[in-house]
């Protein structure tokens, strides 16, 4: 029997309801504090509780937010923003990137992982079946010390590179899979490295279905989807609104490409809000009742203008294939 694990209880999957599958609520990377990078500080619980409840006023119910250890995360505000708009919260453990981890480890850290200085250096220390066990606890007990657990792990790599202790974190995270059945995410920087994080997986046994790839939409190539597809895998298109990558028109055509060669049960949408600057509320960003109100509307369009059934569609996006995704299937 299936299930998928939110902050405070495990859920039926037909449970799910409408959900974004890639966002950051509140967190204060350490890394980007100590480069005075404020923009990327989400650090202001009252702020991102008003975007969840734009979110929560358009239809949403779920948030999946991708946050790992290295990125932080402020666990104890996301649950209460969760309590407070009844919007059902996926956790996440595992890491995030390679450059995150020079960042020092704050004193709150230390008291869960160890007295090191510096992530690099837990990581360096630890076995891969050591960080295996930590990030397995982090679904099974909580995390960072607290009752709310993950319903997914990731492992992430830099831009067209894997390094030694990036490959270490897969592996690590394939094996916390192996022990809780919790669904894997993948960061990709820029969208590249997938097929070889999809070597290091398969190397350990993972089945490739039960993985979701971040930032496939900084990466629009086709021929390389359908390669990472036939491995089973989610698409996750996480940068809508971000104009700067590339425009709506693009995504929205590689997105309607896939679908009309039959890909549509294996996408899903987010915005992956990381940033003041892209929050209603911090900044008068796009915020995240921009995808419900602006992105959808059109995409329906433009989908039924090709024959296609934009309805369904986005049903498949925001309920059905996060209902698969982020499933545990014991």
């Amino acid at each position: 029997m299936s299930y998928i694990r939110t902050f405070f209880k495990d859920i039926d999957p037909k449970d799910l309801g409408f959900t974004y599958s890639h966002e950051h609520i509140v967190c204060v990377p350490q890394y980007w504090k100590e480069k005075n990078e404020d923009d990327l500080l989400l650090d202001d619980p009252e702020k991102s509780l008003l975007d969840v409840m734009d979110f929560k006023n358009l239809g949403g119910k779920t948030i999946v937010d991708a946050t790992a250890i290295d990125y932080g995360r402020d666990v104890e505000a996301v649950a209460e923003i969760s309590k407070k708009t009844d919007i059902q919260i996926i956790g996440t453990a595992g890491f995030n990137k390679r450059f995150l981890w020079s960042a020092g480890l704050t004193e709150r850290l230390r008291k869960v992982i160890g007295n090191y200085s510096t992530y690099i250096e837990w990581i360096e220390d630890k076995s891969i079946n050591e960080l295996a066990d930590f990030v397995a606890k982090e679904v099974e007990i909580g995390l960072e010390g607290t009752n709310y657990k993950a319903g997914q792990v990731k492992f992430g790599t830099w831009y067209n590179s894997i390094s030694p202790l990036e490959e270490k974190t897969i592996r690590a995270v394939a094996r916390a899979h192996k022990i809780t059945k919790a669904p894997i995410h993948s960061h990709t920087e820029a969208g590249t490295m997938a097929l070889e994080q999809i070597e290091i997986l398969e190397s350990e046994g993972i089945e490739i279905g039960n993985v979701s790839f971040g930032h496939m939409d900084r990466n629009l190539d086709i021929y390389y989807y359908e390669e990472i597809l036939s491995k089973g895998a989610y698409l996750s298109f996480d940068g809508i609104g971000k104009i700067k990558y590339a425009p709506e028109s693009a995504r929205i055509n590689t997105i309607l490409e896939l679908c009309k060669r039959g890909y549509s049960d294996k996408i899903l949408i987010s915005g992956d809000t990381a940033r003041k600057s892209y929050y209603k509320h911090y900044d008068y960003g796009l915020g995240l009742e921009y995808i419900i109100k602006k992105w959808i509307p059109r995409f329906i369009i433009e989908a039924d203008r090709l024959g296609l059934n934009g309805e369904e569609l986005i049903g498949k996006f925001f309920k059905k294939n996060p209902m698969e995704c982020f499933s545990f299937k014991k």
